[in-house]
C-alpha cells in the first residue's frame, strides 16, 4: 500500500520556534489525510507547549467556514509571534486564517481569494430566508478579521465589494489593501490540490491557478495528454460558471 502524503503538519523546531503547514482543505471531517480539522489543529498546537515564534505556511483552497474561523481564533490568541507565508494560494476561509499573522509574507506570484460565505439549504421560502440571514451573520463575523489586518488601507465598504465579487487578489493587491505586509520574490509553487475538484464552486478561478493545479495532475504525462487534460479542466470550469450564472 502506498503511503498517503500528509498535506498539513505542525513541527516543533529549535529555540522556541514551530512551523505550521496548512497544505490542504479545511474540513469538519477527516475524509482525506490532507484534510485539516480544528480539533486536530488544536491538539497539535497545544502539544507544542511554550513557543515564541510560529511560522505558518499556507497553500490551501479553503473549506469549512466554522473550522477555519476556529483555527484563526486559536492562532490569534496564541502568545507566539506569528509569521504567515502564503506559499501559493490562500483561498476562501484559508485567507481568513492568514489574517491571524502578525506579519504576512507573499511571493509575487502567490494569490489570495476572498468571497462571501456559502451554504446549502433545503425547504420552503422561510428556510431559504433563514439561511440567507445566517450567511449574512457569518459574513459580519468574518469582516473584522480582514479589517483589523488591513488597518486604514481598506474600508468596510471596499471589503464588502471585494467579497461580493469573489476576488482573486495578487500579492501586490493584497499588499495595497493591507492584507499582507511584505512581498517576496517569485517562487516555484506547487498545486495545493490534486485536481480541480476543490475549485469547482468558485466562479472566477484565474487561468494561472487552474494551470498550477493541472500541472500537478499532469506530471509524467506526454504533451498531448497534458494539453487534453488542460482543455478538459477549462471546459469543466466553464460549465460550472455557466451553471452558477443560471
Amino acid at each position: 500500500m502506498s503511503q498517503v502524503k500528509k498535506y498539513w503538519d505542525i513541527k516543533a523546531m529549535a529555540d522556541g520556534v514551530a512551523d505550521v503547514f496548512i497544505y490542504g482543505e479545511i474540513s469538519a471531517y477527516k475524509w482525506e489525510d490532507s484534510d485539516i480539522t480544528a480539533i486536530d489543529f488544536q491538539n497539535e498546537l497545544l502539544a507544542l507547549g511554550e513557543i515564541k515564534t510560529l511560522n505558518i505556511y499556507i497553500n490551501s483552497p479553503g473549506g469549512s467556514v466554522f473550522q477555519g474561523q476556529a483555527i484563526y481564533t486559536m492562532l490569534k490568541r496564541h502568545n507566539a509571534e506569528k509569521h504567515v507565508y502564503v506559499d501559493g494560494i490562500a483561498a476562501s476561509i484559508a485567507s481568513l486564517i492568514a489574517m491571524a499573522g502578525d506579519v504576512v509574507y507573499m511571493p509575487a506570484n502567490a494569490m489570495m481569494m476572498i468571497h462571501n460565505p456559502w451554504g446549502i439549504s433545503m425547504g420552503d421560502a422561510h428556510d431559504m430566508r433563514k439561511m440567507a440571514d445566517e450567511l449574512d451573520k457569518i459574513r459580519e463575523a468574518m469582516i473584522p478579521a480582514y479589517l483589523n489586518k488591513s488597518g486604514e488601507k481598506l474600508t468596510e465598504e471596499g471589503l464588502v465589494d471585494l467579497l461580493d465579487a469573489e476576488s482573486w487578489l495578487t500579492a501586490q493587491e493584497c499588499f495595497d489593501y493591507g492584507l499582507c505586509d511584505e512581498l517576496l520574490e517569485e517562487k516555484q509553487i506547487a498545486a495545493c490540490v490534486d485536481s480541480v475538484q476543490a475549485l469547482q464552486n468558485y466562479k472566477n478561478v484565474p487561468e494561472q491557478v487552474l494551470k498550477s493545479v493541472v500541472k500537478r495532475n499532469a506530471e509524467g504525462l506526454d504533451e498531448q495528454t497534458r494539453q487534453d487534460l488542460i482543455a478538459e479542466s477549462k471546459s469543466n470550469i466553464a460549465e460550472i460558471k455557466r451553471q452558477l450564472e443560471l
